[in-house]
């Protein structure tokens, strides 16, 4: 997962300001006590950030994968 799909992942889960505030604030225990944003700052593959988001944050296993990339028609 790209950063990019990661951001947009977020955006599409949460909503452009809510997710803006779990990524940068929302201090998660399976990132070892960091946020997201200090964790991707810290070389954390975006993938396993993206996960820990969404299980900190009760989002449904089906909407896990296939956010944030791009709807081919």
């Amino acid at each position: 997962m790209k950063v990019s799909e990661f951001r947009l992942a977020v955006d599409e889960e949460f909503g452009e300001p809510q997710g803006r505030v779990l990524v940068g604030e929302l201090v998660i225990d399976e990132l070892g006590g960091r946020t997201a944003e200090q964790a991707l700052a810290d070389g954390v593959p975006t993938g396993d950030v993206w996960l820990a988001l969404c299980r900190a944050n009760d989002v449904p296993r089906e909407r896990w994968h296939g956010r944030g990339r791009p709807v081919h028609h």
